[in-house]
């Protein structure tokens, strides 16, 4: 246990840490967009809820971490000749299937908060919490094998006397990272909810984030399985720093936006009340 206070480990948890946080933005994007349909007094239980599964969901796959890499054995080949060739992984199949159920929760998002009616005013209950639940359950799935795949790859689990934190201390750093990183975004989901469902252009950006996230995890999805088509065309991967730094970057063009016309009233999308009633006195972007 000595090994896991000193710098190299400390070093190792910390970084760790920041990515998990990194890696769970598009989480709480996603659980404050479906959260935010829900009735007032049920969406700081649902984001609750979310990120607990999300952590649970991580630590049981840190615990079966050799089942998680076998996933990345063949399951089946699709040989079609010179037109497409792929050989699908479990893994793959998870990947391809969250950034299909990504990409259409998404444009389905959008479409409701634009065209679709006001659930209040047609008599229509709002999205029921188990209903929520399943669907944050689903992603954090997807989600999860991404954020696990990511610790693997950040800390060796060869002995010390190798370099590494052996198999139990490499194990502890990454249960430590994912339990600091939920606890941290569970402090800031909140206002990270407020803020989201009181600007119609957060809601409609990081929705659109959501769909550039569900191409990434096709994108992921289709390299794992090494979609090839033709002789010499195989897909790729995006890598995550172009994502992140559109996403920064929009974020940052659209929060000067916000204190420049800060006294013009936001348009109001279908089915958009907020969270948590200690948070309504005050603005994120104050």
């Amino acid at each position: 246990m000595e090994i896991l206070f000193t710098p190299n480990a400390l070093l190792a948890l910390l970084t760790l840490t920041f990515l998990e946080i990194i890696l769970g933005i598009d989480n709480i994007v996603f659980l404050s967009i479906v959260s935010g349909k829900l009735n007032v007094e049920d969406q700081p239980k649902a984001r609750r809820i979310g990120l607990l599964l999300a952590m649970l969901f991580r630590i049981i796959l840190l615990f079966g971490i050799t089942w998680v890499l076998n996933l990345q054995d063949t399951l089946f080949s699709i040989d079609l000749g010179a037109v497409f060739q792929a050989h699908v992984t479990g893994q793959s199949l998870i990947i391809f299937g969250g950034g299909l159920f990504l990409l259409y929760k998404s444009v389905s998002e959008i479409h409701h908060k634009l065209e679709g009616e006001e659930e209040g005013t047609t008599g229509k209950a709002s999205n029921s919490l188990s209903k929520a639940i399943v669907q944050i359950a689903l992603l954090n799935i997807v989600f999860s094998f991404d954020s696990i795949l990511t610790a693997v790859g950040m800390v060796s689990m060869k002995e010390p006397i190798e370099g590494g934190f052996g198999y139990d201390g490499a194990l502890i750093i990454m249960i430590l990272s994912v339990v600091i990183s939920i606890i941290i975004m569970m402090v800031f989901a909140g206002p990270v909810s407020k803020f989201v469902n009181e600007h119609p252009t957060i809601q409609i950006l990081g929705l659109s984030f959501l769909i550039l996230i569900g191409v990434m995890l096709l994108a992921e999805g289709s390299h794992l399985a090494h979609f090839r088509f033709g002789n010499d065309v195989e897909v790729t991967s995006i890598p995550k720093g172009y994502l992140y730094f559109s996403i920064f970057f929009s974020l940052f063009v659209e929060f000067l936006n916000l204190r420049m016309k800060k006294s013009k009233k936001p348009v109001k999308l279908h089915n958009n009340k907020i969270i948590d009633k200690e948070l309504t006195n005050t603005d994120v972007t104050d």
